[in-house]
Order: C-alpha cells, then sequence, then structure tokens
C-alpha cells in the first residue's frame, strides 16, 4: 500500500511540472517531441514591419499552414525584420523567418551582425527586394553625398533595410553614425516623419509594391522623389558579391512619372538548421500549390518562382524543401 501511494505521488509530481511548464508558455514547435506522437503544434512565422510586403505575405503563409497541415497552427508576427528574424530562428523565439539573402549570407558565414556561423537554413528564395531611397522634395538632395548632414531614416534597428542603407552609405563615402542624422525608425514612422517634415529622406528595402510607400507617394505626391542610388551598384558589388544586381521599380508602381533604377537583393525563407524535413516540404508545396493566395496578399509574391526557389547559396537548402523543389523542377 505504501509503495503504491509513493507511486501516485511521482506521478503527481510530474503532472504538476508538466502543466507548470505549459503555464509558462512551453512551445511545442515542429514535430511533437515524443517518438511515435503524432506532429503538431504552434508554428511562428517572422515577418517584418505592419506595412510593409514580409508582413503581408507572412499572415498569408500563417493562415495557409493553419488551413492545411494537419495539426498545425501558424501565427504571423511583426518584427525589425532580417536580423531580428535570424537571431530569433537561432533563440528558438520564431519558427519560419522572411529574410533579405545578403542578412541571411551574412549568418551562415559569421559576418557583418553575426559574429559566428549561425545554424540556418533555406525553404526557398522568394522574390526580389528593391531599394527604395525617397527624399523630401525640398530637401535639395540629388546624390547619396547630399545626405550628409541631413536626417535619414535607415531603418528598423535589426533589419535588412538597414543593413543596406550602411552599406549604401559607405560607398557613397558617408559614415552612417558620423556623416548622417540616424533615425533608427520603422517603415509606419518614417512614412510619418517624411510627412511632417521631421526626415529628409528614407531608405527601405521591399517587394513592389510596398503599402507604406505607397501611402508616402499618394500623400506627398511631387513633394517626395525616388534617389538613384545605381552609381554605387559597382562599389557594392565589389565588397559584397553579386548578391547585390541591378533593377528598375516600374513608374505605374508608385504613380511616378518615369521608371526608377533600384538596387535589387532577393529575399529566402529561413528555418533553423534541423527543422522537420516533411514539415519543410509540406510548406514549400503549399506555397507553390496556393500561390495565388499569397499573390492576393500582395503582388510582389507573383515573383516566386520554382525558376530560383533552390538558388539560396550561400544559405544551404533544408533536405525536405530541397526535396520538394526538385521535384517541382522535374514537371
Amino acid at each position: 500500500m505504501k509503495y503504491v501511494r509513493q507511486r501516485a505521488l511521482r506521478f503527481a509530481a510530474a503532472c504538476a511540472l508538466v502543466l507548470a511548464v505549459t503555464a509558462c508558455g512551453g512551445k511545442q514547435t515542429g514535430p511533437a517531441a515524443h517518438e511515435g506522437a503524432a506532429p503538431g503544434g504552434r508554428l511562428t512565422v517572422a515577418t517584418g514591419n505592419t506595412t510593409g510586403v514580409y508582413y503581408q505575405l507572412g499572415g498569408s503563409l500563417a493562415q495557409l499552414i493553419s488551413d492545411n497541415i494537419k495539426g498545425y497552427r501558424a501565427t504571423a508576427t511583426a518584427t525589425g525584420a532580417s536580423v531580428q528574424n535570424v537571431q530569433g530562428l537561432v533563440s528558438g523565439s520564431y519558427d519560419v523567418a522572411f529574410s533579405l539573402m545578403d542578412t541571411a549570407s551574412d549568418a551562415v558565414t559569421g559576418t557583418g551582425s553575426f559574429p559566428d556561423r549561425q545554424p540556418v537554413e533555406a525553404l526557398a528564395r522568394l522574390y526580389p527586394n528593391y531599394t527604395q531611397v525617397l527624399v523630401r522634395a525640398d530637401s535639395g538632395i540629388t546624390s547619396v553625398a547630399d545626405l550628409r548632414g541631413k536626417r535619414v531614416s535607415t531603418g528598423s534597428p535589426g533589419s535588412g533595410t538597414e543593413v543596406i542603407a550602411r552599406r549604401i552609405l559607405k560607398a557613397g563615402g558617408l559614415d552612417a553614425d558620423k556623416d548622417v542624422k540616424a533615425q533608427r525608425l520603422g517603415l509606419p514612422e518614417t512614412v510619418d516623419a517624411m510627412k511632417d517634415g521631421t526626415v529628409d529622406a528614407l531608405f527601405w528595402s521591399g517587394g513592389l509594391p510596398t503599402g507604406g510607400i505607397t501611402d508616402l507617394t499618394t500623400t506627398l505626391g511631387d513633394k517626395v522623389r525616388f534617389l538613384d542610388v545605381t552609381p554605387l551598384l559597382g562599389a557594392l558589388q565589389k565588397q559584397y558579391g553579386e548578391v547585390y544586381r541591378p533593377g528598375t521599380v516600374p513608374a505605374a508602381v508608385y504613380r511616378q512619372p518615369a521608371d526608377v533604377p533600384a538596387v535589387v537583393v532577393p529575399n529566402v525563407l529561413l528555418v533553423k538548421k534541423g527543422f522537420d524535413p516533411e514539415l519543410a516540404k509540406q510548406i514549400v508545396d503549399l506555397m507553390f500549390d496556393r500561390r495565388a493566395d499569397l499573390e492576393r496578399a500582395n503582388a510582389a509574391a507573383k515573383e516566386i518562382t520554382t525558376d530560383t526557389a533552390a538558388e539560396t547559396g550561400p544559405i544551404p537548402l533544408n533536405p525536405g524543401a530541397r526535396q520538394a523543389l526538385t521535384a517541382r523542377a522535374g514537371r
């Protein structure tokens, strides 16, 4: 009888421990932890600023996962974007994350914002991001060199926009910490600051169209204009490689008088190394099978194609993602 009571007490203590962990926010991510259990759990998709493309597509992707992959419930969360997203993947705060390719490349090679190599893998290369630099027409800014002494929004702390902004400023002979009055603002705050004249210029790296930029160009009209930074593309490629390429923002996107030359860098969808390959395969298949849903969230998704989806180097592809993309390439 004494033995039975001891077993009961030990069982009750174990149950209490499980309940305590659950109450404290214990997060089940990916397949259930114990062998033989059915896969399932909660997934967090790290996106970016609330008026950016990451946020729109991330919300749509999370909904698709919740509706179509049995046992999983996904939610999208707004973040500072690329750098923060990689850090959150590695720490376990996020399960799937959007990132610029240059930031992700820095992560796996242990350079730039990352002192060590980060254990991340890719699910797929996505659409291209366009570096959009806008200035107030009354600022007198006609080149990157003219940003000296000006109030410049370089993007959210820990964002891919901030990485690119600092690199473009450096390529133009400016130190972001000394030569400009850097405002590390998210896109919604930046748009408001441009409208009220407390910021002279902004950097933004995003897909087309980006809601915040549409708002700004629609509201201010000819009081704001795009700045061509492509003369610095050669310097960027010399230091950082072919991840930076030339591109064009068509005039119709933001109702501009002419097309705008731009520096372009791809986006990539990331997971932590060791992410369940079967789940990775299902997410990639879902993304392409239901791409029309993503396109309804934002037209940038039209540029997600199987032709380039596997081109993620130097970021390694998750084995399940590779399987899904290889099968599609053969169709």
